[in-house]
């Protein structure tokens, strides 16, 4: 092997967390990828790697090291991909992340198509509401809505996205349908937990008022107050994403739609600068804007 397979090795061991693991990704035995590792040490004649029973640690020059490593290793996946590219079909494994709600009700639906036009891509799709550090956790593409702090990638804004107040017919049978925003404060209300999001806006006349809800129910994760609104808890305010099913199937409807202020916040795709290069990735954001940018969710509705 030579110097640059030595250090895809490097990248693909602190990737993985153990020798083991990394061997099997890579088709070696462990005992052939230490040997590599000290291979590797003993040419730069620095330690690089602090190995216990139980885990592996960097040391200050293997830091450095591997910064630079994960460079060198993209770079020649660019390059390889760009000669791929023109051979022919995408291919390879795609890592893809995206929050909860839009994971679970958007993208995942949509996941078997992509899949079916690509059939030499793999997916590994995961979904948590904790925005991911792409360089970090290997990610080439993150899907999230709202605002995204600046940081080492490319974004790309996809559509965008407005909340809905909805209920439960159940809930609005028992409790009665709120006529204005100042009936609010009778009603019970889930809310997500995040500055603001208690705070409902309202179009009246010459600008906007805001009600501030209080909560009979909050919640770290919307995927949970849309079950607990379908079920009966109370009124919530959610992405349309989130909530267009459930208004199809008359699970929820919507209240106090001819007043409700829409605030729309954008829902983008973000990749590590010079990913969209590599073909797999570069299907992929062709399909999220061929599938999303019109908002079919708001189509639908």
């Amino acid at each position: 092997m030579d110097r640059t397979s030595d250090l895809h090795v490097f990248v693909k061991v602190m990737d993985r967390g153990s020798f083991s693991a990394a061997a099997e990704e890579l088709g070696l035995t462990p005992s052939a990828v230490s040997k590599l590792m000290s291979r590797l040490e003993d040419r730069l004649g620095a330690k690089l790697l602090l190995r216990s029973t139980r885990r592996l640690a960097l040391t200050a020059e293997g830091e450095a090291f591997l910064a630079r490593s994960r460079r060198i290793v993209a770079d020649v996946e660019e390059a390889e991909a760009e000669v791929t590219r023109l051979r022919g079909a995408p291919r390879g494994l795609l890592r893809v992340n995206a929050g909860t709600a839009f994971g679970l009700h958007v993208l995942a639906p949509s996941i078997a198509e992509f899949l079916a036009r690509y059939p030499e891509i793999n997916i590994e799709l995961s979904i948590t509401d904790r925005l991911v550090d792409l360089i970090e956790e290997q990610t080439d593409i993150g899907v999230r809505s709202g605002h995204i702090p600046e940081g080492p990638f490319t974004l790309r804004k996809i559509a965008d996205l407005h909340r809905l107040i909805c209920a439960s017919p159940a809930y609005l049978d028992r409790r009665g349908t709120p006529k204005s925003p100042s009936d609010l404060r009778q009603h019970d209300c889930v809310t997500v937990m995040g500055r603001g999001l208690n705070r409902w806006p309202f179009d009246v006349r010459g600008g906007v008022d805001v009600v501030e809800v209080r909560p009979r129910v909050m919640t770290d994760d919307a995927e949970a107050a849309l079950r607990l609104a379908i079920e009966g808890a109370g009124l919530v305010r959610l992405s349309e994403a989130i909530v267009s099913g459930a208004l199809r199937s008359g699970e929820l409807v919507t209240v106090l739609a001819d007043v409700h202020h829409v605030e729309p916040f954008p829902l983008s795709a973000i990749y590590p600068v010079g990913r969209q290069r590599l073909p797999r990735c570069a299907v992929f954001l062709d399909f999220l804007f061929e599938k999303f940018s019109s908002a079919p969710w708001r189509l639908a509705r």
